[in-house]
């Protein structure tokens, strides 16, 4: 089955193969949020999921999120738990095929989701959907997985190059914070749009 396909990431989440769904918000993706004043930012979420970074923008006062999932499943589940969340900003659709202009990008287990090959259409479309000065923040693995995926590992260096045609790389670091079973195997870090 296609890993990029609807059908691919619905029976994902039908089977319950979802190990990336952490039932509660990353700490390092908090302690990037608890950094964020501007709670009249215009954010987006890639493959949000079931959404608990979204919940927590929500309590915090962010009022215009935008989650961008391809999976029903994932949805259906995000409304069941968030059921006052606009409706007009969740999109189930293509994230490639998403438009509109966003000040935060919060990337969480989006990336290594995706084919390797998609990874530069991935950067450029950030580009494209960023304001200017806008930022992509988040974590990316610092691992390779040794095993078909996803997820996708990858390296700094690897995103060092990739990034840098399109952003300033203002943090890119090993985080501290993670999980214990991704302790020393996730980067945190901070684009700022060119």
């Amino acid at each position: 089955m296609d890993k990029l396909s609807q059908n691919y990431w619905n029976q994902r989440w039908m089977d319950g193969q979802t190990g990336w769904d952490l039932k509660d918000v990353s700490p390092p993706l908090k302690n990037l949020i608890d950094k964020w004043e501007n709670v009249k930012s215009k954010v987006l979420i890639p493959g949000a999921g079931s959404g608990w970074e979204v919940s927590y923008l929500y309590e915090k006062g962010f009022t215009d999120i935008h989650i961008c999932e391809w999976s029903s499943k994932a949805i259906e589940q995000f409304k069941n738990r968030m059921p006052s969340f606009p409706i007009s900003n969740i999109h189930q659709m293509d994230f490639f095929e998403l438009q509109g202009k966003f000040d935060w990008i919060l990337e969480q287990t989006f990336f290594c989701a995706l084919p390797v090959e998609k990874r530069a259409q991935y950067a450029a479309k950030m580009d494209q959907l960023l304001n200017s000065k806008g930022k992509l923040q988040g974590v990316l693995f610092d691992i390779d997985f040794q095993r078909e995926g996803p997820p996708f590992g990858g390296s700094r260096r690897e995103y060092e190059a990739l990034f840098s045609t399109y952003f300033t790389i203002d943090v890119l670091e090993t985080a501290k914070d993670s999980i214990a079973p991704r302790a020393g195997n996730e980067l945190i870090f901070s684009f700022t749009k060119d």
